[in-house]
């Protein structure tokens, strides 16, 4: 995996088969998990995650902004593990 443009806090999601989960640590992470990894059900927050992620390995965002982008994504295809969607929801979105 890729380490760039670390993370303030690891997301874990939930991917496949129930108890697989993936600990994702930085933007090059995100956007490797995203493109490979990610459930079908991929909507228009995962779309918006992948180009933030992009733009952030560019230098145009910070990490911190795909991190909300990659959980945002998460949420919408319900591989957040828990312990994350709380914490989301007392960032201020």
């Amino acid at each position: 995996m890729v380490a760039s443009k670390p993370f303030a806090r690891p997301v874990v999601v939930e991917l496949g088969r129930p108890g697989n989960y993936r600990r994702i640590i930085s933007v090059g992470d995100a956007a490797a998990c995203l493109a490979t990894s990610w459930p079908l059900n991929r909507g228009p927050r995962h779309r918006h995650a992948v180009q933030t992620c992009l733009r952030v390995l560019e230098g145009h965002h910070s990490s911190e902004d795909a991190r909300r982008a990659f959980v945002a994504a998460a949420m919408e295809s319900e591989v957040l593990v828990a312990n994350d969607i709380a914490a989301s929801s007392s960032e201020g979105k």
